[in-house]
């Protein structure tokens, strides 16, 4: 059978399949991975951190910073678990809701993810349990050694995943695809590094260093707040507030900047979508604010920025922009209203964390890092904004290439599996909706035991009140 009456066969399943059975695949898919996704931005970040914290330590002696790196390596640990349990259930979803997707790309996907799989649980899974149990069973010298090669085995476990996620993103060269539709891996080189890969992965590193940074500033206000650990505090506010703020900055300039320029090179429809742009021009201005109106063409109530997006996408303010319109109506997202709005909320929530670093790095430079109860209040009530802005920007990274799963080159309707109907997959959605609500919340208590029970290796002056208090 060749290649067009294989897609022809393919289609005409899907369409037997119905609307409804594709927007459940997709819709499952979203829940459950974006549910995974909360525990390894955390982890990716704080592997990092770790290592910071043990050579402080190393360098200065001090036993807080030991203490510092003991606690969150037990976070890390309990972040590391929950990953791991809610990743099992996305993978799970190739072979039965993406039948389609696995039988034409498993040669490709397939061997990233299993590189992804040998660094996550075989390499951390060993190095995280020696870590754990085995500190006073090692020199201090290989104790570090194997932080260090956690934080690695951390990131390059994110690298392989984020590998097969730019195949789809932008294949290039990378893969042919036969009469039958399978795709083949032509250029190792180019799937492992590319642009697309390395812009990616840079800005999903540093978007997790800001999520880490946040999250160990805030467990440091915490404490300040009610007047517990307090060495410890003020360690966990310096260091987490220099890591957010550095990851901040990284997010918007280079790693967002070059992100969005490949987005306008390579995805021109994604770009106007998430700018709500339907018109083509030069000088074009960058959407602050407004409201998509996609049957109108129109986008309402808008604030701009004069020439800045021309700017931005191509480094001139003359550079003329693709809109919609231009581009064929069958290339447009499938969802332009909510790719517009989560590429906004991505940015205005990175914008105000790039802010909140820098009152904190301000602070710290004054020497009030400590004492400044306004900025523990607004560090403790902004930490669940890193991970809504990476989920945010993965949204817009996924929702910007639709209507195709490798882009250009397989639609998302030939990669569902016609058999799986929607009944079935809104049950199973169900299922997994009530289940990780309960990881949710055991999630919840046993991070809120490891803060309570404190990064102090004896306990400290205050502790049994706090370790009381609800």
């Amino acid at each position: 059978m060749g290649r067009t009456a294989h897609r022809a066969v393919r289609r005409a399943a899907v369409r037997d399949m119905g609307v409804d059975d594709l927007l459940w695949h997709r819709f499952q898919f979203a829940f459950t991975i974006g549910f995974h996704y909360l525990f390894p931005q955390l982890t990716m970040g704080l592997a990092a951190l770790i290592v910071v914290f043990k050579a402080l330590h190393a360098r200065t002696g001090d036993p807080a910073w030991a203490d510092a790196s003991r606690f969150w390596i037990r976070v890390f640990g309990l972040n590391f678990v929950f990953g791991v349990v809610t990743g099992f259930p996305v993978e799970l979803q190739f072979a039965t809701n993406w039948g389609g997707f696995l039988r034409q790309t498993g040669g490709i996907v397939g061997q990233a993810l299993f590189m992804e799989g040998v660094f996550a649980f075989f390499l951390e899974s060993s190095l995280l349990y020696v870590l754990v149990k085995g500190e006073a069973k090692v020199s201090t010298r290989t104790h570090f050694l194997l932080a260090v090669a956690l934080w690695i085995g951390s990131w390059a476990s994110a690298y392989f995943v984020i590998c097969a996620n730019a195949f789809m993103q932008r294949p290039g060269t990378i893969a042919s695809r036969g009469a039958d539709g399978v795709f083949k891996l032509e250029n190792g080189a180019e799937f492992l590094w590319n642009d697309w890969t390395h812009a990616a992965f840079a800005h999903a590193i540093a978007g997790s260093v800001v999520t880490a940074g946040f999250v160990v500033a805030a467990t440091g206000a915490w404490y300040a707040l009610r007047g517990v650990h307090p060495e410890h505090a003020r360690r966990f506010l310096a260091a987490g507030v220099l890591a957010g703020f550095i990851g901040a900055v990284l997010v918007a300039w280079p790693t967002g900047h070059h992100r969005g320029r490949l987005v306008a090179r390579h995805q021109p429809a994604a770009f106007a979508a998430m700018e709500g742009r339907f018109e083509t021009g030069a000088a074009a201005d960058l959407t602050v604010i407004g409201q998509p109106d996609v049957a109108a063409r129109t986008l309402d109530n808008p604030v701009r920025l004069p020439g800045v997006l021309s700017l931005l996408a191509f480094g001139t303010t003359r550079a003329p922009v693709l809109g919609l319109e231009d581009l064929p109506r069958d290339a447009w997202p499938d969802n332009i209203e909510l790719l517009y709005y989560s590429f906004h909320v991505m940015v205005g929530l990175g914008t105000l964390l790039l802010a909140l670093g820098a009152w904190g790095a301000i602070q710290a430079f004054r020497g009030k890092l400590a004492t400044s109860r306004r900025l523990h209040w607004a560090l403790l009530a902004a930490f669940p904004l890193p991970y809504l802005a990476n989920l945010a920007g993965w949204t817009t990274t996924e929702l910007g290439r639709q209507p195709w799963l490798v882009y250009g080159r397989m639609r998302t309707v030939d990669g569902a599996s016609p058999t799986v109907h929607a009944g079935t997959t809104a049950f199973s959605t169900l299922g997994f909706v009530g289940l990780y609500f309960l990881l949710g919340v055991l999630f919840l208590a046993l991070m809120r035991r490891e803060i309570v029970r404190g990064p102090a290796a004896r306990p400290r002056p205050g502790d049994a009140a706090f370790r009381s208090s609800p």
